[in-house]
């Protein structure tokens, strides 16, 4: 018999899933017997590139990549938001883009979290606070470091402070953070 032209079997390897002694009766007669057989569970590693746009939040992540804090501000009546919105929430008027990082900015409140999502996990305990900026009518929710999560005190409020930047920017909104304004 010639020999084939092209393969005609998968080169095997052991990379990935390896599984061994998976149950399966020993009687080929005896199939229906697989019914009662416990689910196969099997754990391995997933990755996806997610690709997505930042949209119409792009200027504030281009804000915090190059030190600064934007948010946005109603032109027709002044409200201003620390947290961006394209639109104001009251006129529906499209926002303009105003510079936070030298106003004045003080700690309206705060919480120690004892917990945290898997990229907080590791840094637990943590202070969120919400930081008031003069003259803006929103608050803006960050990380407070600087002070000692173990040994918080209601003096936190009212307290100044002012932002800090990842040196190398992940384009997310923890690129800013804020510590007390003495540090």
């Amino acid at each position: 018999m010639p020999e084939p032209k092209f393969s005609t079997r998968i080169p095997e390897t052991e990379d990935g899933r390896v599984i061994f002694n998976v149950p399966f009766p020993a009687d080929p007669e005896d199939l229906q017997s697989v019914k009662k057989l416990a689910p196969i569970v099997l754990k391995q590693p997933y990755h996806v590139d997610y690709i997505f746009s930042l949209g119409q939040d792009s200027p504030f992540f281009a804000g915090l990549a190059n030190k600064r804090l934007l948010g946005t501000r109603d032109p027709q009546t002044g409200y201003t938001y620390s947290t961006p919105r394209g639109h104001d929430m009251a006129t529906g008027n499209e926002t303009d883009w105003v510079d936070l990082t030298e106003r004045k900015a003080t700690v309206h409140t705060f919480t120690v979290c004892h917990f945290g999502s898997e990229e907080f996990l590791p840094e637990t305990p943590f202070v969120l606070a919400l930081i008031a900026f003069e003259g803006a009518d929103t608050l803006f929710l960050s990380r407070l470091l600087g002070v000692d999560p173990n040994a918080a005190t209601a003096d936190w409020i009212g307290m100044e402070v002012q932002p800090r930047f990842r040196r190398l920017s992940k384009f997310k909104p923890t690129d800013v953070y804020f510590v007390p304004a003495s540090s």
